[in-house]
Parts: structure tokens; C-alpha cells; sequence
């Protein structure tokens, strides 16, 4: 098989290993090449000459062009051998190809592993005596500034060639592949070019390019690959996602110290400058670090690294070093130095000239002028939508959302008014996936977003469906989208059966009504809507609370608390005289489920629209009845317990109720009770249990007799195991 010409030079290297970094840049420089081949997907070739607009983390982005959400990131930290490949040629105006198997070919396909998972660096390192591939790839390569880079390119080569005469039989066909196609590239360098190639790969991959084998062989390995047309670009990243064990060349643990090693492994000050940065991140957080201890942890280092006979500190010997003098033993500043520095959240950036999507080249405008970079540290927003900037970035994050570009998620907020809104955001630089996958629905994020709400709208089959699109419109200031949600919410409201299907979606429509106003949308809309809703679901609650399970009981509680909330919140006094007409029904109908009927018969009580007579009344009648008996005292007691301490005749009746029950009648009601009183504040339930601990029971007519102190322990043992006191 004839080898490979000797004006071809294989740099075998570790992925964004700092060391192989030198190793490529010093052999670049000595080499002069006229040729530069770089392991990366060939469809990339067309985004290198934008590489002087970058700044890296940076990452290519090929996407699938018939369904853009297919795709894959190739990231390049400045540390990654190559990224200086790549910065060298674009310097020394060389050209430079990207040579690998075709993204078209593996994008979307399920990759076939390696028979036998191979690690061939911690081969390396265990016949070297290192219990850690990482520390003896730092100890032979990161530590070294590759005065010999070709001796050292050979001495790689050599050790792989080794590892791959061993383990021929456990190398897979997609490895097999990616060679071939890598052979196939350097052919044609070799026709392209009459001076020195040089070839810039995985150091597992160069034994298989040592020699050619035919182009027919070759090409036969590649025959009835998939083909898809291909677009792509460059994408900002971070050290955080190089720290993710996933993408191209995998991750790495310690991305923001790789990154330290390439800055100041020239000047020899790598470890100083080191302990001086951790000493600054714990200032930053008002936590002692002196100078003096930066000097004695730089000392603590050095000896660790003597001792274990290694060339200089490493990771391991400065994480040690920090741990042990600048955090006293304390492993929480130590995560705290380990996110900022080993790991860091350095961000990319990439120049205006770098071909995007229309979408993407919009979301970038609109960053820009609404003065909201891309930074991968997360950063809380209040935003009053009030101000003119705050409500047009409000409107930017939501319209993302919509798109499923979840660059911000809301927060909190202690503020009860409608103008107020609290976010959190962060640039994931793998969002830039969503963003292409977005582009297809228009070419701004307007347009997108519009897009997006009118077809949920069209596809909405269930009113709260309709009622959440409606209010995504009205977050994103759509007029278009709002009317198309409105209509959505009619077909759907015609065409229920469920009283519950209609109530529960009046919480969305109410809130959606009180930003109306602060949004620009007209809030008549949206509250004819309500008031719809809440007509149909009125007329029709009576009946559905009958011959009703336990579950579906539950659920229409859970509509009857919405409604309730909604008629308060965003009804006109008609409705909610509606409303209350609904629920005193409801309370009327003899053979409804406890459940809403207890708690329609407390929503009632709470406006005064019944008195406490009338709530003795049938509060005595549904703890005689035995059956149900239960679920109405379950129902009545969800919510605030503040009305039911204060009203000695209820609290009496329930006290009298739960003492009488028998211990297992007691126990197959608890789940009911406990879950009721669970929604109890702990001030509550401690009143309650007080008053049952000092024996304090008031029936509706005066008590006569003599005090069953027996009788009363059992029902506070009872009120004890309910409320979760103690004795």
C-alpha cells in the first residue's frame, strides 16, 4: 500500500487541548504549507474566510436545510488546535479545507459506535503509569510549548499507530467511513497543491492516513451515503458548553483553565497568575483571600506537584492548593472558584459579515437596539411595561418563547399590578438551533411569531387551548394572532360539553385582561370573551356536580376556584350575579358531589351571600347524612381557615362531626381532611390545633352534661394526626 507523500505533515491532536494548540501553531510556522486540512464537515468550507470576524468560543452551525432543527454544532475555543490552524491560514492567506465525512451524511442519523469503546489517550496513560488520562496528556503535551513540534507530531503518530494494531477489529464502519472520506480529501490536496499539505486531525485517526490505499477502495466505503443540502454559519459559544460532554471532539471538564494555560504558558507564570484570579473571584464575593495566601497556596502547589513528580502544578494540584489555604477546607467557595474560573462563562462573538438567516440577523437588530446582549451569565429583569424599551423587550422575550426560543423565563414578582413583570435570562449558545429551526416561520421575529400564534390558533380543539394562545398573542402584541385566538376560543366554546372544560380557562382569560390595557389591546375584546365563558360554564355547573366520581369531582373544585377568582377579577356585577346564581344551585342540589358543593357552600358563605345560618344548616345536614358527608366537609374546609376559627357555631359542628366518627370511618377520611387542611397557613392550623388542645368546643345550641374527657382526647388525637401536630 503506498504511503503517504512526505509533503504531508500529520498533527495528531487532543480537541481543544491547549498543548496540541502550540504543537499545531509552532508547526505551521515552521512548515509554511500551501495546503491546509482541518478534520471538520467539507460543507464548512465556504464560512472560513469569515474567521477574521471571530472571536472565539465560537462554533460552526450546519442545519439541514428542509428541516433546520436537524443540526449540529462544531465548537472552536481559542485554545482548540484548530481554531490556530484555522487563524493561521486566514493570516498567512493559505487556503484551508475542512475534511471529514459530509454533515449531509451523519446529520439526523443515528451514529454507529466503535465496537469496543476505545480511549486511546487513557491507554497512553495507563502503560505510562497515571491512573488519569487528563493529568498525563497535561504532563507530556499541555506543559510543553512544543519547541518540537514535528518530533512531537511523530511521537503521537507512533503511539496510535501501536494502540490501532491492537484494537484493528474494534474500530467501527463510521470511523471506517470518516478515514475514507479524509483520504479521499487529501488526494485531492495533493492534486490541488505542489508544496507541503499539512493535515490537522484527531491523533486516533492518523495511523489510518499514514498510508493510501486505492480511491476505489475508498470510494466504495462511501457509496449510498445519505445526501441533504446543507447550510450553515457561526454561532457565538462558551466555555460553559465546551464543558458539556457532547458535540464535536466531545466536552472538557476544565475549559476556562485550558483556556489560562494558553494565555500564560509563554510567560511562565501560569500557576501565580492562577491563585491571583482565584483570589479576586472570592474578593468579588466578599470573602477573604490575601495576597499572602495567594504566595503560600502557589507554594502549597509546587510541593504537591514535587512530590508526586510531575513536571509542574496541575489542575489537580491548584484545586488542592485552593481548597486547602485560600478556602480554609470550605468546599462552597471552592465551587464558586471552579464555575468562574476552571469551567468560566466566556462568551464568543462573531462580526456582522458571517452569513445568518434573516430571522437570526433580525433577533440581532432588535438585541442591539433594545440594549440586550447575548451573555451566557444569567441576569434578573424587572421590566415596567410602562416604559416604552421595557415593554418592547417584554414583547421580544415573549415572541421568542412563542417561537421556542427560551432565551428568558419569567420570575416572580412581588408587585399586584399589571404593569410589572420579572424575567431571567441567559444565552444558551445551543439556542442558536432554535433560532435557525424558527426561521422557517418568517423572516423577522414578528412575522415568526405571528405565524406561530395563528396556526396554534388553527389547531387550538379545547377552549383553554385557545384561551393560552390568546393570551401568548396578547403578550407579543399581535393584533392579527389575537383575532385569529378569538375566533379560536369561540369555535371551541360552541363546541364544549364541559362546564369544567369552559371555567377552567377563565383564569388565563382574566389575566389576559388585566395586561390588555398595558399590551395595547383592547380589554371589551377579551372581556366579552370572559363573560362568555363564564355564562356558558355557569349554566352548566349545577349539573355537571352530579353523579360525578371522586377525580372529576376534584377537577371541577379546582374550575370552581378559577371561575370564582375570574368573576372577582374581570366580571361586570351581571356576571357575577350569574355566577352566584350558578353556585347557589349548585348548594341546593341534593344529589351533587360533596366535594363542590362543600365548596360552592364556602364561596357563598365568604361574599355573604349566605349567611352563617344558612351554612350551619346545611353543614349540620351533610354531617347527618353520613354518606358524602366527608367530601362536603373536605370541600368546605379548603382555603383560608381565618373565617372557620373565628365562627364558633361551624367550628363546633365540624369538631362534633369529626369526634363522633369511628376510628376507621376517621381513617378513610383523612385523605380527604388532610389535604383540605394542607392548604391551611401554619398560623391556622396552630389556632385550630390550640383551640382543640384547650377542649374548646361550642355545638350550635349550648352544650349541657358533663365533659367526655376521654371522648375529647380521642378527637384531639384525631385533629392532631390531621393538622400534622404535635402532641
Amino acid at each position: 500500500m503506498p504511503k503517504l507523500p512526505d509533503r504531508v505533515t500529520l498533527l495528531g491532536i487532543r480537541h481543544h487541548g491547549p498543548g496540541s494548540a502550540r504543537m499545531v501553531a509552532a508547526a505551521l510556522a515552521a512548515i509554511e504549507p500551501e495546503l491546509v486540512l482541518v478534520e471538520g464537515p467539507p460543507e464548512a468550507d465556504g464560512l472560513v474566510a469569515h474567521v477574521s470576524g471571530l472571536t472565539p468560543p465560537v462554533a460552526l452551525l450546519l442545519h439541514d436545510e428542509s428541516d433546520p432543527a436537524t443540526a449540529a454544532f462544531w465548537p472552536f475555543a481559542g485554545f482548540s488546535p484548530e481554531w490556530q490552524a484555522l487563524r493561521w491560514a486566514d493570516e498567512n492567506t493559505v487556503p484551508l479545507r475542512f475534511f471529514d465525512l459530509a454533515a449531509a451524511a451523519t446529520l439526523g442519523e443515528q451514529d454507529e459506535p466503535d465496537r469496543v469503546a476505545i480511549d486511546p489517550l487513557g491507554l497512553l496513560a495507563e502503560a505510562a503509569g497515571f491512573d488519569d488520562p487528563e493529568r498525563w496528556w497535561e504532563d507530556v503535551v499541555e506543559h510543553h510549548a512544543a519547541a518540537d513540534p514535528i518530533g512531537l507530531a511523530q511521537a503521537v503518530a507512533e503511539a496510535m499507530t501501536a494502540l490501532r494494531d491492537e484494537f484493528a477489529d474494534h474500530v467501527g464502519q463510521r470511523t471506517l467511513r470518516r478515514e475514507a472520506a479524509m483520504r479521499q480529501a487529501i488526494r485531492k490536496g495533493l492534486k490541488d497543491v505542489a508544496g507541503p499539505i499539512v493535515v490537522v486531525c484527531g491523533a486516533w485517526h492518523v495511523p489510518a492516513l499514514l498510508e493510501l490505499p486505492t480511491a476505489t477502495a475508498d470510494s466504495a466505503l462511501l457509496k449510498g451515503l445519505p445526501k441533504k443540502k446543507i447550510s450553515g454559519t457561526w454561532v457565538p459559544w462558551s466555555h460553559g458548553r465546551l464543558a458539556n460532554a457532547a458535540g464535536y471532539g466531545a466536552g472538557i471538564a476544565s475549559p476556562g483553565w485550558y483556556a489560562h494555560l494558553w494565555e500564560t504558558a509563554a510567560a511562565g507564570d501560569t500557576v501565580p497568575r492562577w491563585f491571583a484570579r482565584a483570589c479576586q473571584v472570592l474578593r468579588d464575593e466578599d470573602l477573604p483571600a490575601s495576597t499572602a495566601s495567594a504566595v503560600e497556596a502557589v507554594r502549597l502547589a509546587d510541593a504537591l506537584a514535587a512530590m508526586r513528580g510531575r513536571p509542574s502544578p496541575g489542575l489537580a494540584e491548584v484545586s488542592e492548593a485552593t481548597l486547602a489555604v485560600l478556602c480554609g477546607g470550605d468546599d462552597t467557595p471552592l465551587r464558586l472558584v471552579h464555575d468562574r474560573l476552571v469551567v468560566g462563562e466566556e462568551l464568543g462573538m462573531v462580526g456582522e459579515g458571517v452569513p445568518r438567516s434573516p430571522l437570526a440577523a433580525d433577533l440581532e437588530r432588535l438585541q442591539r437596539r433594545l440594549r440586550l446582549p447575548a451573555a451566557a451569565i444569567e441576569k434578573q429583569m424587572r421590566l415596567d411595561l410602562r416604559k416604552d424599551m421595557d415593554r418592547e423587550r417584554s414583547k421580544l422575550l415573549w415572541r421568542l418563547r412563542v417561537l421556542d426560543v427560551p432565551w428568558g423565563e419569567r420570575d416572580q414578582t412581588n408587585s399586584t399590578g399589571t404593569f410589572a413583570e420579572a424575567w431571567r435570562v441567559r444565552w444558551d449558545p445551543s439556542l442558536a438551533v432554535a433560532v435557525a429551526a424558527a426561521a422557517r416561520h418568517g423572516t423577522t421575529v414578528e412575522a415568526a411569531a405571528e405565524q406561530v400564534l395563528r396556526q396554534r390558533a388553527n389547531d387550538a380543539d379545547r377552549v383553554a387551548k385557545a384561551a393560552e394562545v390568546l393570551g401568548r398573542a396578547v403578550d407579543c402584541e399581535s393584533p392579527d394572532a389575537v383575532a385569529a385566538a378569538r375566533r379560536a376560543l369561540d369555535r371551541c366554546a360552541a363546541a364544549a360539553t364541559d362546564a369544567a372544560e369552559l371555567l377552567v380557562a377563565l383564569p388565563t382569560l382574566a389575566a389576559t385582561i388585566r395586561y390588555g390595557s398595558v399590551r395595547g389591546t383592547d380589554p371589551e375584546l377579551l372581556r366579552s370573551a370572559l363573560h362568555g365563558l363564564l355564562a356558558r360554564g355557569a349554566v352548566g355547573l349545577p349539573l355537571a356536580c352530579r353523579n360525578v366520581d371522586d377525580d372529576t369531582a376534584d377537577q371541577l373544585v379546582a374550575a370552581l376556584d378559577a371561575a370564582q377568582d375570574a368573576a372577582g377579577l374581570a366580571a361586570d356585577d351581571d356576571h357575577r350575579a350569574v355566577w352566584r346564581d350558578a353556585l347557589l344551585r349548585l348548594v341546593a342540589l341534593p344529589d351533587a358531589h360533596g366535594l363542590p358543593a362543600g365548596r360552592a357552600t364556602r364561596l357563598l358563605w365568604e361574599s355573604g351571600d349566605l349567611d352563617t345560618d344558612s351554612v350551619a344548616a346545611r353543614l349540620h345536614r351533610a354531617v347527618s347524612a353520613n354518606a358524602g358527608a366527608t367530601a362536603f366537609v373536605a370541600g368546605f374546609l379548603r382555603g383560608s381557615a381565618a373565617l372557620l376559627a373565628a365562627d364558633d357555631r361551624l367550628f363546633a359542628l365540624i369538631d362534633t362531626w369529626l369526634s363522633d366518627l369511628s376510628d376507621e370511618a376517621f381513617a378513610d377520611a383523612l385523605p380527604l381532611l388532610r389535604r383540605a387542611v394542607g392548604e391551611f397557613s401554619t398560623a391556622e392550623r396552630r389556632t385550630l390545633g390550640d383551640r382543640v388542645m384547650a377542649g374548646d368546643r361550642r355545638s350550635v345550641a349550648a352544650p349541657t352534661g358533663d365533659w367526655d374527657e376521654e371522648r375529647a382526647e380521642r378527637l384531639a388525637a384525631h385533629v392532631r394526626d390531621l393538622i400534622g401536630a404535635t402532641a
